[in-house]
């Protein structure tokens, strides 16, 4: 080795401090000046209230992230509470109004009736809201609230099952109801269309009656019952229409037979005057003449019997006499002529 190098490197280590020197150095420190006693504690009070201050303030932090925690839930769980109250109060006064105006009669099965009625009567939850001013205030709140909006949950699904119960029912109701006076007024259709045939003033009724009870016949099975309802005014329309044609052609003959009832009883009289009235056949009045004095005699027939008679009287022609009676109980009077024939004529 070459001793000049050895030389260099122990002249380039540097100096390396000893344990005693490190002890005083902190007793009295390098220039051998001691520290005071009271700066240990002091630095330790120090220490301390700085750890006080930030547990202070990291706690009043947590206080408040707490709290703000809280009252965000808290708001959370009001705004749920509402809308579910919103949903369950429109379901109250819409559907469920118009269901609960729905009696027993009006529906299949009443006791639907009966279940919508002890749901309407389900009291609803207060409303308080968010008014504690603490975490622990809000947090019971929260629970509270989220109760609440449960209860309205669970009873607009109940109550909407209630009324979906009522309105299917009703509606199953109505469909019986209008098959049911369908099927009656099929049967008064036919039976009119069989009674009336050659008893119509228009035929035509009668055809449209047949086609009425043909298209209802096709719609009589359906699950419309508005439909159905519907084929029922037709049926019922036509029937109507054939009703009115028997009327009128009953009427029409009536008033034929009634006029020549009139024309016969007028025909009647007619010949009863004509039968009642007098005649003369063959009756003649014959007047015999002679030189001072005449003698007329009568003979004839009237309705009543035959009759005769005679008079007398003077004068160059005998005289004047009395005009006979013709028809055995009345004079002529002035009906009755006299001719030179010798005879009286009527």
């Amino acid at each position: 080795m070459n001793p000049e190098n050895e030389i260099d490197k122990t002249e380039a280590l540097e100096p390396v401090e000893t344990a005693a020197a490190n002890v005083a150095e902190a007793r009295g420190g390098v220039d051998g000046r001691k520290r005071p006693k009271w700066l240990l504690p002091l630095i330790a009070v120090v220490c301390a209230v700085v750890l006080v201050v930030a547990g202070v303030v990291g706690w009043n932090m947590y206080r408040g992230a707490k709290l703000a925690e809280a009252k965000e839930a808290c708001a959370t769980a009001a705004d749920g509470v509402r809308s579910q109250a919103n949903e369950y109060n429109a379901l109250l006064n819409g559907d469920a109004a118009d269901a609960a105006a729905v009696k027993a009669e009006q529906v299949k099965d009443s006791k639907t009736v009966e279940s919508l009625g002890k749901e309407l009567k389900a009291s609803a939850p207060e409303y308080e809201g968010c008014v504690a001013e603490d975490a622990q205030g809000l947090d019971a709140a929260t629970v509270k609230l989220n109760e609440q909006a449960d209860w309205y949950k669970t009873h607009e699904q109940s109550l909407s099952k209630a009324v979906r119960a009522v309105t299917e029912s009703k509606a199953a109701k109505t469909l019986e109801t209008a098959k049911t006076n369908l099927t009656a007024k099929l049967d008064e259709a036919s039976k009119l269309l069989a009674d009336s045939d050659g008893k119509v003033a228009d035929n035509a009724t009668r055809d449209a009656l047949s086609n009425a009870i043909d298209a209802a016949n096709g719609l009589k099975d359906g699950n419309d019952p508005a439909k159905i309802d519907g084929a029922r005014k037709t049926v019922e329309d036509a029937i109507n229409g054939v009703n009115a044609s028997v009327q009128a052609k009953t009427d029409a003959d009536a008033q034929a037979a009634a006029a020549a009832a009139a024309a016969a009883q007028a025909q009647a009289q007619a010949r009863s005057a004509y039968n009642g009235g007098s005649s003369y056949p063959g009756g003649a009045y014959r007047r015999t003449e002679g030189p001072a004095s005449g003698s007329n005699t009568y003979r004839g027939t009237t309705s009543g019997g035959t009759g005769s008679g005679s008079t007398s009287g003077s004068g160059p022609a005998g005289g004047s006499a009395p005009k006979p009676n013709l028809n055995g109980s009345y004079g002529c009077d002035n009906s009755c002529t006299g001719k030179y024939d010798g005879y009286y004529h009527h």
